[in-house]
């Protein structure tokens, strides 16, 4: 059967540009190399004794397994489920996922499309020597095709870019996981550290009650002035006070933890049988060294990622400095439905060139541009892991310091004690006034709560190291990373094909992206 349309002629430089096409992909701009930070094989930190080296040390991952409180790991849990912050992350995922499947989709004819139409016609033909009328109908029909050959790299960096943007999105959720962990393990210690301190109060505030009791009697006995009654009810009272504001701090203590569980302020249920218990934790053993756990951080990772991501920029701008050469064609056909008329294939192909040569400087200065903005991305990764240094012997300082006090405060509560006791009996005695029971009782009060205080603070510290060396993340699936009813409805909107379902691949290892 003899085709209806004619046979397309391929001239030699014509397949020459069709080879080329198969094999150019040549990007133009730098190719990403992380930056060396040349402190780091310098710095070996001993973190003042906080931390030491055990090949069997437990995975990080769940560092708040070694506290052993099951209710912190149930609210973990939940948090890592529900909390808002960290299913938006999961939801970048999703959308620099799409991204890259557009920046893949680039790589093929980018122009593809049909145009048809058809219109009834109806003609007066006049000046004739009779006026005549017909009526009519046409229609056409033509597939078109471009395609831009990637000679310059401007597809394969814009797959590059996308690449490395949707690793980012991926580190970046592993990191909101770090972050929620240690977030909800403070304000649940914070929690117990307020309750400790409410105690503390409220047996105080009995003991001061008594004293109250007892010196009213004796005033109204004769016994005693005016002023021990006074002085006793000061104190009481300024005790006293303290419970509203300790109250408050442990509603919003407890309303931070629902908002970590994307829940409405309120009671929490986990929370009803809690004890103000706090753990009693000595040195953090490290399968790795502090270095090789700072390398490894989601935000370190993260920042890595995007420098690589704008790298690639630079190479797509600098294409727009050169030719972009296409590939056309065209396939129509259009007819009537005048019989003296006859039907109309046609065939169209050959190449196409588009070159903007007056930009006027515009576009090298977007290579200027898109190269200042990877030089900010290199001097945010070189800062990350500055921070991530400085958190770390921040955090090791810390533990450090809340210890050694932990033991004066210890010994001063101790002598407080004592204090109180001598005051009381010499009181008691007659050797002495009421104002001296009153003040070791004060100074009883505040010794107890400093010491409170101190011990919630080193346990703040101990999760702040396990954050800062980047613990508490976990390779995530496609259900970790928002509810089943949030895909559901996401699949109902749209066609999201397996990508809803597709698990997520595991990032390059080492320290360069």
């Amino acid at each position: 059967m003899t085709s209806p349309f004619p046979r397309p002629v391929i001239s030699p430089p014509l397949c020459t540009l069709l080879l080329a096409s198969v094999v150019a992909c040549t990007p133009l701009g730098p190719n990403f190399r992380e930056p060396e930070m040349s402190w780091l094989s310098a710095w070996q930190p001993d973190l003042y004794g906080q931390t030491f080296q055990d090949p069997n040390a437990v995975d990080i991952s769940q560092w708040w397994q070694r506290l052993g409180d099951p209710i912190l790991n149930e609210l973990i849990a939940v948090a890592r489920y529900e909390n808002p912050d960290l299913q938006i992350a999961g939801l970048r995922i999703l959308e620099s996922r799409a991204a890259l499947g557009i920046a893949v989709g680039l790589q093929f004819p980018q122009l593809q499309h049909i145009d048809g139409a058809g219109a009834y016609v109806s003609e007066y033909l006049h000046g004739g020597r009779d006026d005549d009328h017909r009526d009519y109908g046409t229609a056409d029909l033509a597939f078109n095709l471009q395609w831009e050959m990637d000679f310059w790299g401007r597809f394969c960096r814009g797959i590059e870019s996308a690449d490395a943007a949707f690793f980012a999105s991926i580190a970046n959720q592993r990191d909101g996981q770090v972050l929620l962990a240690a977030e909800v393990a403070t304000r649940y210690y914070d929690y117990k550290t307020t309750l400790q301190r409410i105690d503390i109060a409220r047996r105080n505030i009995a003991l001061q009650e008594r004293n109250v009791a007892i010196t009213r009697q004796l005033f109204e006995s004769g016994q005693q002035s005016e002023l021990d009654l006074q002085q006793a009810r000061t104190q009481y009272l300024a005790t006293l006070a303290t419970v509203p504001a300790l109250e408050l701090t442990l509603t919003r203590q407890r309303n931070a933890l629902s908002a970590l569980l994307g829940r409405t302020p309120g009671d929490l249920p986990e929370l009803a049988g809690v004890d103000d218990s706090l753990p009693q934790i000595g040195q953090i053993p490290l399968g790795q060294m502090p270095v090789s756990l700072l390398l490894r951080r989601p935000d370190v990772r993260a920042a890595a990622w995007e420098a690589a991501s704008q790298s690639a920029q630079i190479g797509i701008a600098m294409s727009d400095l050169y030719p972009a050469i296409s590939l056309f064609g065209s396939v129509g056909w259009a007819g009537t439905s005048l019989g003296e008329l006859p039907d109309v294939s046609t065939l169209i192909a050959g190449p196409a060139l588009r070159w903007n040569i007056f930009n006027y400087g515009r576009i090298k200065n977007n290579v200027r541009v898109q190269d200042a903005r990877l030089q900010q991305r290199l001097e945010i990764f070189r800062a990350t892991v500055l921070q991530a240094a400085r958190e770390i012997d921040d955090a090791a300082s810390a533990i450090a310091q809340t210890g050694a006090r932990q033991g004066i405060l210890d010994e001063s509560l101790v002598a407080a004690e004592r204090s109180l006791e001598i005051a009381t009996r010499r009181y008691q005695e007659g050797y002495s006034d009421f104002q001296r029971v009153l003040d070791a009782q004060a100074a009883v009060f505040a010794q107890s709560d400093l010491v409170v205080i101190n011990r919630g603070d080193h346990v703040a510290a101990i999760i702040e190291l396990y954050r800062s060396i980047g613990g508490g993340w976990r390779q995530a699936t496609v259900e970790d990373l928002f509810p089943a009813d949030t895909r559901y409805q996401m699949q109902q909107r749209s066609n999201w094909g397996e990508q809803l379902e597709e698990p997520l691949p595991a990032l390059p290892a080492g320290a360069t992206p």
